[in-house]
């Protein structure tokens, strides 16, 4: 799809048919189109383009000249000089008796100068048709007639390039039109929420955003730039997509997204997660099925991401699990006794191990003597704990079955762990983690970190940590 690069001109390709012109090559050329066009945020890439409705007659030959910004000054040279008030009647003799109709003269015409006005009313053939001129001091002649049909040309053109706009916005998405349904924001966002949509929304109001491809987006509200960022995060959904629900170009799309992840990345993630409550603050609200673990600080376990196949091969060795027979990559969630996401790791290659991955991420350094760690029986990290902290994983079956103790203990600790299984199942609710877009790759750590903070905004996991907040 293909949007007109001028300025407040809402033309695309899917929708209008107009004859789309590329950007001329010569310099020079270029630079003339670009003083005649005045967009001033951004310059023209090598798939912009723009529509024959700015060339006269179509033609490309012609430069593009026919802009908003210039029906005003037209219709203005054209305008009548501003008459003197030293006007006054000559020639007109009170005294004679005024023709009827058949005695009107077809040109009827009125000269205005600077010195005088005369008018002149000659008897011919009768007719029905008036013409006014109007003259200038210079001797030019205008016909008032031609003057009207001028106005009404520019009215008609300002009066459907504002039906065009209103258009554009009936048919653009936002979040005024999902705002009065729940399930409507829940399915968009994954808020559970307006008023969590518009909590989030300020923080962010007041924030000047440092564009991710260096150039403002006005085009979009700022409420529905993050509209668009949680839709592409919670469905997945194309740039294509949403530049069409938008009414947007694919590069404002990718312009928009990048920015606004990184913005929630920055606020969610980097500032609100930075650090993980204490065990102290866990018993505040400690779900029963911690009862013996009342000093549990967090529940740990990996998750895997698909991502597509790399061409080098290096990296699809080092990506591919084992596990999920396919390329994956792999990240770390802590999840507190409450069911609060308090730790997200970047991604690593999914070849590597649980172990691994817990050693080279920062989760341990957050730990102090005295906490314990709930975790599943693949992370062999007892010798990586810091002083004082306990690590509690499922028992091993050493004989042909569990004794009476083991199974109970098996039964506890799953239990428990259960809650950081259903958090990692929240994350994966935002589809784009199913498969991670080829162009998202390098922002893959930034996408994992982002969808597990916000998981914090939905309500909480466990039930009875709900009723403590009633």
């Amino acid at each position: 799809m293909v949007m007109c690069f001028a300025p407040t001109c809402k033309h695309y390709s899917e929708r209008d048919d107009c004859k789309w012109f590329a950007f001329p090559r010569d310099p020079l050329e270029l630079r003339k189109w670009l003083k005649l066009i005045r967009r001033e945020d951004r310059d023209p890439g090598k798939h912009s383009r723009i529509c024959s409705c700015h060339f006269v007659d179509g033609d490309k030959e012609n430069r593009p000249t026919i802009f908003d910004y210039n029906i005003t000054k037209r219709f203005k040279g054209e305008a009548l000089p501003k008459k003197s008030h030293k006007h006054f009647l000559a020639n007109v003799d009170i005294n004679q008796p005024i023709p009827g109709p058949s005695g009107l003269d077809d040109q009827f015409e009125a000269t205005t100068c600077a010195e005088e006005v005369g008018m002149q009313v000659s008897e011919s053939t009768p007719s029905t048709s008036t013409t006014v001129m109007a003259c200038s001091s210079a001797g030019t002649s205008y016909p008032f007639g031609a003057m009207v049909d001028a106005e009404n040309y520019f009215l008609k053109n300002e009066v459907n390039s504002l039906k065009t706009e209103l258009l554009h916005l009936k048919q653009s998405f936002s979040f005024k039109k999902i705002e009065g349904n729940s399930h409507l924001v829940t399915v968009y966002t994954g808020l559970p929420t307006k008023d969590i949509f518009l909590t989030l929304f300020s923080l962010f109001e007041n924030m000047k955003l440092n564009y991710f491809m260096g150039w403002q987006v006005v085009s979009v509200p700022k409420i529905d730039q993050l509209l668009l960022t949680l839709m592409k995060l919670k469905l997945n959904l194309l740039n294509a997509d949403l530049a069409l629900r938008f009414n947007i170009s694919r590069e404002t799309v990718a312009n928009i997204f990048k920015t606004w992840l990184f913005a929630l990345h920055e606020i969610l993630f980097v500032q609100l997660m930075k650090n993980s409550p204490s065990r102290f603050k866990n018993k505040c609200c400690m779900p029963n099925s911690f009862s013996s673990f009342t000093n549990c600080r967090m529940i740990i376990d990996c998750t895997e991401v698909c991502t597509i196949q790399s061409k080098n091969m290096e990296k699809q060795r080092i990506t591919y699990s084992s596990y999920k027979h396919r390329n994956t990559l792999k990240g770390l969630i802590g999840v507190a006794p409450n069911g609060v996401v308090v730790f997200a790791s970047k991604l690593y290659p999914g070849s590597l191990s649980d172990k691994k991955i817990t050693e080279h991420c920062d989760v341990l350094q957050r730990l102090v003597p005295g906490d314990l760690i709930l975790a599943d029986k693949g992370f062999l990290i007892s010798d990586l704990l810091p002083q004082g902290v306990s690590l509690n994983v499922p028992p091993f079956l050493n004989t042909p079955q569990f004794s009476r103790e083991q199974v109970i203990r098996t039964k506890t600790i799953a239990k428990a762990r259960i809650h950081v299984e259903r958090a990692i199942n929240r994350i994966k609710q935002y589809l784009i983690l199913r498969m991670i877009p080829s162009t998202l790759i390098p922002h893959a750590s930034v996408v994992f970190q982002t969808c597990a903070a916000l998981t914090n905004l939905q309500f909480p996991l466990i039930k009875e940590v709900e009723s403590l907040y009633d």
